[in-house]
């Protein structure tokens, strides 16, 4: 998969994400913050000269690939392993309701270990590997790819603590995305890093390699 870059790009705003609340699966609609923040990435990311689109099949990731796939004229493929952590008994309610009722396994998951979500929902490595795997089965045998995956901000972060290949008790550092702002992964012969994070902007070329701005 050498060349290839994959950019992870985060739905626009709803109306959970401005009150805290827990989404995961539940498949909440954009609303108008954020179909506006789609539109306005959209023509920023065009100018990436996409290869491809694909997006988790929840709406709220959909309308925000389809607001790209407009513009270049891609079609979105759609794929169910790049949906948001199934967040079992937390989904629906806000932070602070569930330090409230579940503090323990809510500060653990925070903390960055592999418990379930909400007790019956997903654990980090499983939604880092159903993610991947649809990431994988997008770029087989292909290189020199732009590979726009639309997806959400937990899943996001699964993914970029994975292919960089943190301890996923780090993978926390990598800091939130933004709702429409996106990261920019590359795969050099050796491995994936990272080019751009939390981005509303095209990746600048790196200038100063030869004095170890970049690894090899």
């Amino acid at each position: 998969m050498a060349g290839n870059r994959v950019v992870l790009w985060r739905h626009g705003q709803t109306d959970w994400n401005v009150v805290n609340r827990f989404q995961g699966h539940s498949d909440i609609d954009l609303n108008e913050v954020g179909r506006f923040q789609a539109k306005h990435a959209a023509q920023i990311l065009a100018g990436m000269n996409p290869t491809a689109i694909i997006s988790s099949d929840l709406g709220r990731a959909k309308e925000t690939a389809q607001a790209l796939a407009t513009i270049t004229g891609l079609n979105v493929e759609i794929d169910v392993d790049l949906r948001e952590t199934n967040g079992g008994n937390w989904e629906g309610k806000t932070g602070a309701e569930n330090r409230a009722e579940d503090l323990h396994n809510f500060i653990r998951w925070i903390d960055g270990e592999d418990n379930p979500a909400g007790t019956t929902g997903e654990r980090r490595s499983e939604v880092a590997a159903r993610a991947i795997r649809a990431i994988t089965k997008a770029l087989a045998d292909k290189t020199d790819q732009v590979l726009v995956v639309t997806t959400h901000g937990g899943t996001a972060r699964c993914i970029l603590g994975s292919l960089l290949q943190l301890p996923m008790s780090h993978w926390g550092v990598i800091g939130g995305l933004s709702n429409a702002s996106w990261s920019v992964l590359e795969r050099n012969p050796r491995q994936w890093h990272l080019v751009e994070h939390n981005a509303g902007s095209i990746p600048e070329p790196v200038f100063g390699e030869e004095s170890g701005a970049t690894p090899a």
